[in-house]
């Protein structure tokens, strides 16, 4: 597990500190630099385009330039970029930096997917992968305590200093782990799937949309991501308003997201072992079950439930990335299973911001989030019951490799 606890380190960076530590510091800063709501929002948006924008250039290049390669300079950059951010004022140039460090995350994961799945053994490959995504549970985690404890007392460029000092322990672990790579050896590529003829073979960026629509595993990846983006985005975003709108304490939005954290630092590793033992469809069946049982539930009663909607979601939102990429490569080689994933994150992002713009919708034309949180469960149970189809459909029982 020396592979999953290094790339669990890299996500530490990359999502936890470079996605989401401002969101946490972002209060302290504003007492002594002028962010505005404007410059929030603009954030927002340009992280979110750029995150998508770094998908997609990894899905057209990435092979070009090689994932180790990749890997390193992403790291090197972030890191960089969180020490640089405990000096800048001009919330222009803060925004520049969130903004390269929002393609770094994108490129660094869908670089360690394509590591991982061509030198971890195929009988733990799902494990390492959704231990390895679960790294940004771990920083969210290491989010509050920093909020908690180092800054109130040094000040919040301590946080940058701290998150940056711990960007330079990842690269120290990164860069020889890498260097010692040896592949693993392969399953057999199903005959039908467009990267049998070549092992290590990318699919050419013109083919890639026609690859994906045409193989199903692919074409469901992304459908499952789509709809991930769907329930996931506006959940995260608008839950708290949905609770400050129902009058209820705002300390439980807080014990939300904690549970969010903690549920989420164990299930990369649950997840991930129940992919390997029982199959990458039933998992994804079981974790995405849990989550729209917490949402129906929420909906049901929300000051009752919330928390259970927390767990569901920390159940489910860590390890799905990892678990899904190990279901692509079953199909597909390491570099094709690195572009079909980026293409899917792409379907995330897309299902996500539709989403949000719909519940922004629902909110000013109603006054109220309840119909936006009602579509929430309803599409968390269409992506049950697809799964559960795929499940039954399989060709096969899943028997699980030789240890």
């Amino acid at each position: 597990m020396y592979m999953a606890t290094v790339f669990g380190l890299n996500q530490i960076i990359s999502h936890g500190f470079g996605m989401f530590l401002f969101a946490a510091l972002v209060p302290v800063m504003r007492e002594s630099i002028a962010i505005s709501h404007w410059h929030l929002a603009t954030i927002g948006a340009l992280t979110q385009l750029s995150y998508l924008g770094g998908a997609m250039l990894l899905s057209l290049y990435g092979h070009r330039i090689g994932t180790r390669r990749l890997v390193l300079i992403t790291g090197s950059l972030t890191t960089s970029l969180l020490f640089t951010l405990s000096q800048l004022k001009d919330p222009a140039l803060i925004t520049a930096a969130l903004t390269l460090m929002a393609a770094c995350a994108s490129i660094s994961w869908g670089a360690i997917i394509e590591i991982i799945s061509r030198y971890a053994a195929p009988e733990r490959r799902a494990t390492v992968m959704s231990t390895a995504a679960s790294g940004t549970a771990w920083g969210y985690g290491m989010n509050g305590l920093l909020i908690l404890l180092i800054v109130p007392l040094l000040g919040w460029q301590s946080g940058w200093l701290l998150a940056g000092s711990i960007g330079v322990i990842m690269l120290l672990f990164t860069w020889p782990m890498l260097r010692k790579l040896t592949p693993a050896s392969q399953p057999a590529v199903h005959a039908d799937a467009p990267s049998a003829t070549d092992e290590q073979s990318p699919i050419p960026g013109r083919r890639l949309l026609a690859a994906i629509l045409g193989e199903h595993t692919a074409r469901s990846t992304c459908l499952i991501y789509f709809l991930l983006g769907a329930t996931t985005m506006p959940f995260a975003n608008w839950l708290n308003t949905w609770l400050a709108e129902l009058q209820l304490s705002a300390s439980l939005g807080g014990y939300t997201w904690t549970t969010v954290g903690i549920t989420g630092m164990a299930a990369g590793f649950l997840g991930g072992k129940l992919a390997d033992r029982y199959g990458h469809v039933m998992a994804m069946l079981v974790i995405c079950s849990g989550f729209a049982l917490g949402l129906v539930a929420f909906n049901y009663s929300p000051e009752d439930f919330v928390l259970l909607a927390g767990v569901g979601y920390g159940l489910m939102y860590f390890p799905i990335w990892g678990i899904t990429a190990g279901w692509l490569n079953q199909r597909w080689n390491a570099i094709a299973t690195m572009q079909i994933n980026s293409i899917c994150m792409v379907a995330f992002g897309l299902g996500g911001t539709l989403a949000n713009l719909l519940t922004g919708y629902i909110r000013d034309s109603s006054g109220s989030l309840e119909l936006a949180f009602t579509l929430q469960s309803a599409i968390a149970l269409l992506l049950v019951a697809i799964l559960l189809h795929t499940w039954l459909r399989q060709p096969q029982p899943y028997a699980p490799a030789a240890a």
